[in-house]
């Protein structure tokens, strides 16, 4: 009879050398490693632990596909099914954007922007999983928070993480600020849409992630322009227009706002220091002082 020669036993350190050996970053290859294991995603240090663990042939073989995946551009969280957005463990994949750690900034923001208000209302422009208005929520229980997405299967995956985490966000279909109701109001309004160009060669590297949540015209600004242009029919006097942008769109959209007579026009920056997230506030003018904004000083912190 033939000797049937048992596969090889990889231990955990050196099935993730391999994983890196072969271009995968170390917290991605940790990630995935954590994910066919069956043990949460922010357990690195027990990887360090248990380096000499043996990985049983069948873990090992998900483990290769899911790190063949990865390097073809999938993100991970769309191979784990799951990612941390302000201390939330919500649910996504391809049908949503991964959410960003960067726009962690715009919730900060936001928060900062209805803090003095007792029962703040608050509204999420294209929420996609809903992370902006779940993390919102969720730091504020008193806050009225409302969720815009044009897609149905995105809102799916945002009413889910609402239900599992067990935050009482409005749902609402429609297009930007098109599916509210004429007279609603809001103390502020958050987004981070599209903003993309459209002929923008690093999409190439974003296939796996829904190009309508990425791209937005030939300047990328399609969608900030419906925003700004819409906001001010929805937002309570002094309240806030909050959105996240390209690391190099910050005086674009500044433009923007101080054109459409937002007041108080300034940007904040992200975690690698760029210009990301540029806000407003609206104010009811007095009659011929409509260029109130334009003399606003923008800037960026």
């Amino acid at each position: 009879m033939p000797v049937t020669t048992p596969s090889p036993a990889y231990t955990l350190a050196q099935a993730l050398a391999g994983a890196i050996g072969q271009g995968l970053p170390r917290i991605d290859a940790q990630m995935l490693l954590l994910h066919v294991l069956g043990r949460p995603g922010g357990d690195r240090a027990w990887l360090l632990t248990h380096d000499t663990d043996a990985l049983a042939p069948e873990a090992h073989a998900r483990f290769t596909a899911l790190c063949q995946r990865r390097a073809a551009g999938e993100p991970v969280a769309y191979l784990t099914g799951t990612k941390e957005f302000y201390g939330l463990p919500l649910a996504v994949d391809a049908r949503v954007l991964d959410p960003r750690p960067d726009t962690e900034t715009l919730v900060d923001w936001a928060l900062e922007a209805i803090a003095p208000l007792p029962t703040p209302r608050v509204l999420d422009l294209g929420t996609g999983s809903g992370a902006i208005a779940l993390a919102v929520q969720h730091q504020r229980p008193t806050a009225q928070v409302t969720a815009v997405d044009a897609s149905a299967d995105a809102l799916q995956v945002a009413r889910a993480n609402g239900t599992r985490l067990g935050l009482p966000v409005r749902w609402r279909h429609g297009h930007w600020l098109q599916g509210l109701e004429d007279g609603q109001v809001f103390d502020a309004i958050v987004s981070n849409p599209p903003y993309i160009a459209s002929g923008d060669a690093h999409l190439a590297d974003l296939t796996h992630e829904p190009l309508q949540a990425l791209a937005s015209g030939p300047d990328g600004l399609d969608d900030l322009r419906t925003i700004v242009a819409q906001a001010p029919a929805h937002l309570a006097p002094g309240g806030w227009l909050l959105l996240e942008h390209g690391w190099d769109q910050a005086e674009a959209v500044q433009a923007l706002l101080q054109a459409a007579g937002f007041t108080q026009v300034h940007s904040r920056a992200d975690l690698a220091g760029h210009a990301r997230c540029t806000g407003a506030r609206w104010t009811v003018h007095a009659p011929g002082n409509g260029l109130a904004a334009a003399r606003d000083t923008p800037t960026v912190e």
